[in-house]
């Protein structure tokens, strides 16, 4: 009977797609779980949910004009990125609203797109939920190459990310070039969403980025020890939606996002009055 489990349940295994898939969600959800920290340490969690619709309407109208899906979208997503960026400068819009002006505006241009030539139906309808059987092995070297030039960034300049991450105003005065620090850092935003979309779908992808990093901060004060849980947890619930989504046969983007919820739940359980204290404190630090 054990043998039969375990036979079951390795039994995606044998399936190319699947394994493809596997090593994606798990690599994407380490890298979004390691962005996402500073997504979530800076109030910005909606830039997520915003950026990836934004993509949606750069995706559509590369497809639609016959040029390469990932560098239409690439360029049009940081273009957005960067348009937030001027606008919440300026004050007195801020960042939620300058996110929900610019990408909603961006997602309904992709959707009237799609609906008036509607000859990306089956692309666009992976691209907003998700298709694992999708996957290349192309698409895991992409998700690998941008998650190590994101690692690799992220080490190089970590104190000039962590200043800009707590105290942006601060780091202005003290010569920190603030505005390069946020492009890049909506540079790597835009290319894990990019990357993320075969599995999760635009419409999924913002829980992957804030999930991993708030089950993080009610596990730790500390923001390097975050970081890692964040990448740690992310991975992990890639992982285990992966294979949760072939055994009920269900969309692998929606299984990832709820094994994310129950981390979340547990990890809320169990945290203590600590761990929400720490939220709490997120909160008010912004």
């Amino acid at each position: 009977m054990i043998a039969i489990s375990i036979d079951e349940l390795l039994r995606p295994y044998e399936f190319e797609f699947f394994r493809n898939g596997l090593i994606v969600a798990t690599v994407a959800g380490a890298l979004c779980g390691l962005i996402g920290c500073y997504v979530v340490l800076r109030s910005m969690s909606y830039i997520g949910h915003g950026l990836s619709h934004s993509i949606f309407g750069g995706f559509a109208a590369a497809s639609l004009l016959g040029v390469n899906v990932f560098l239409g979208a690439g360029v049009w997503g940081l273009a957005t990125a960067l348009m937030i960026g001027g606008i919440t400068r300026r004050r007195p819009v801020g960042s939620d609203a300058a996110i929900g002006v610019v990408t909603t505006a961006s997602f309904a241009l992709g959707l009237a797109l799609v609906q008036i030539f509607g000859t990306t139906e089956r692309n666009a309808e992976a691209a907003l939920f998700g298709n694992v059987l999708g996957v290349s092995i192309g698409d895991v070297w992409l998700i690998l190459v941008v998650t190590a030039i994101t690692v690799l960034t992220i080490v190089v300049s970590y104190r000039r990310l962590l200043f800009v991450t707590f105290n942006p105003e601060v780091a202005e005065i003290s010569g920190v070039r603030v505005t390069l620090t946020d492009a890049v850092l909506m540079l790597l935003l835009a290319a894990a969403i990019l990357v993320t979309m075969n599995v999760m779908g635009v419409t999924l992808i913002a829980a992957a980025l804030v999930v991993p990093a708030v089950i993080a901060r009610l596990l730790t004060s500390r923001f390097s020890t975050m970081l890692i849980i964040a990448t740690v947890i992310g991975a992990l619930t890639g992982a285990i939606g992966m294979n949760l989504s072939y055994h009920l046969d269900i969309a692998s983007g929606p299984t990832i996002v709820l094994t994310g919820a129950a981390l979340f739940i547990l990890a809320f359980a169990f945290s203590g009055v600590a761990g929400r204290a720490r939220l709490r404190g997120m909160e008010h630090a912004h």
